[in-house]
This record gives C-alpha cells, sequence and structure tokens, in this order.
C-alpha cells in the first residue's frame, strides 16, 4: 500500500474521535502554545523546524520558547501535509518544560479536504484541544468564503456542502481575514473568541501563532 493509501486510512480513522465541543472551562485556559513550521531544501534533501511560543493567556507574556529541527523524510502530499509536520511537532513538544492547556497551529483544523488538517491530526498526539488559525484560505469542493464586515470580530461562517467548516475572521479593520477552524475538543465561537484575545494591534494573526511563524523564519536562517 502506497503512503498516501495508508495516510488515508489512518485520517478516516481519527475522523469519528473528532469532537467540536469544549472539553474544557475557558476560565481554566492558562497557557497557550503557538505552533509553526518552516521548510528549505539542500540539494535533494528537504529539511524543516518546529517552533513552539508558549504564552500566558492572561499576562500575553511569553513563557518558554522551544525548537526542533531535523530532516524530512516524508514527501509532500497535498491534503496530507500533518504526516510530513507531526515528526517535528512532537519532537518540539518533549523539550517543552511547561504544559500548554491549548495548542494553536499556524495551518488548518477541521476546514480540510476530509476535516483532518494539522491542528486537528495533531490534537490526537497531543491530548489538548487545538485551534487552526490559517493566513490564507483552503478551498474545498470549490466553495467559496463570504467576506466578513470590515470591523474588528465580523465572521463569517465557511460552510462545505451545508456542513460549518470553519470562519473567516476580521481580527483587524481594513485588512484581509484570517481562517479559524477548530482543531479537536473545542467549538468554533471559542475557537474565535480565544483568537481575538490574542491579537495586537500590529498585526492581524494572533500573538500565538505569529511568533512562531517569526521564530521558524529565524531558525530557518540559522539552520539553512
Amino acid at each position: 500500500m502506497k503512503s498516501e493509501e495508508l495516510f488515508k486510512v489512518e485520517q478516516e480513522e481519527w475522523i469519528p474521535e473528532i469532537s467540536l465541543k469544549n472539553n474544557f472551562q475557558l476560565a481554566d485556559i492558562g497557557l497557550v502554545a503557538g505552533v509553526d513550521i518552516a521548510y528549505w531544501s539542500e540539494g535533494e534533501a528537504d529539511f524543516g523546524v518546529c517552533c513552539i511560543v508558549v504564552i500566558d493567556y492572561i499576562s500575553k507574556q511569553i513563557i518558554e520558547e522551544v525548537e526542533y529541527y531535523g530532516q524530512i523524510d516524508v514527501p509532500y502530499i497535498p491534503g496530507y501535509l500533518a504526516f510530513r509536520e507531526l515528526p517535528l511537532v512532537k519532537e518540539a513538544v518533549k523539550k517543552l518544560q511547561s504544559k500548554p492547556d491549548l495548542y494553536m497551529f499556524d495551518g488548518n483544523g477541521y476546514l480540510h479536504f476530509r476535516k483532518m488538517g494539522i491542528a486537528t491530526h495533531a490534537s490526537f498526539y497531543l491530548n489538548k484541544p487545538t485551534i487552526g488559525v490559517a493566513k490564507s484560505y483552503l478551498k474545498i469542493k470549490d466553495t467559496d468564503f463570504d467576506m466578513p464586515n470590515n470591523e474588528v470580530g465580523s465572521f463569517t461562517y465557511i460552510k462545505v456542502d451545508g456542513e460549518i467548516y470553519g470562519a473567516a475572521l476580521r481580527t483587524r479593520k481594513d485588512v484581509k481575514p484570517i481562517f479559524i477552524s477548530c482543531g479537536n475538543w473545542i467549538d468554533l465561537e471559542t475557537s474565535i473568541i480565544i483568537t481575538l484575545h490574542f491579537v495586537e494591534n500590529n498585526s492581524r494573526l494572533p500573538i500565538t501563532t505569529r511568533y512562531a511563524d517569526l521564530a521558524t523564519h529565524e531558525s530557518r536562517k540559522k539552520y539553512s
């Protein structure tokens, strides 16, 4: 069986275990981790670095930063990016001294062809609620999104075949929206609340994934 077929079988086994309901109280969230990955090539070899930035939910102060760098063995296959990223994510998580209550990924969760973007897929290995925060829109079944109103906090649901997969969220006025989806063990409304909580005036992105994104750029420069 080819890799793609094996990947599909694994994802389809996880799909019934996805829960789009909170398994926590928002008041109990203490630490939130932002996760991002950057790639580069050297000759025929591909490499990647995963950076995780842990932030206190109340103070919004950085508590911890870790990274893990390594060679990538899984080829890029559209729709199965999680398998390429997960080995780096799991190794980076092992380096954490703190214990995040929730993880936010620079990427999609439920807003995915099989509802199994990196945020959702990774949740089964992290055993924590997750949120997908994407900078660009992943079109599924030729479904476009409706642009939210030009005001902070405005959003529109992204529906595929009548089912809500995520939301286009306006985090800053006069700035293009970002795309939020549940990862696992969280509902979409709470995902939006948490995302907006971490958005500051200098970016449309929440500081969780923004700081992780910035860290991957620095790490890529260092290693490549």
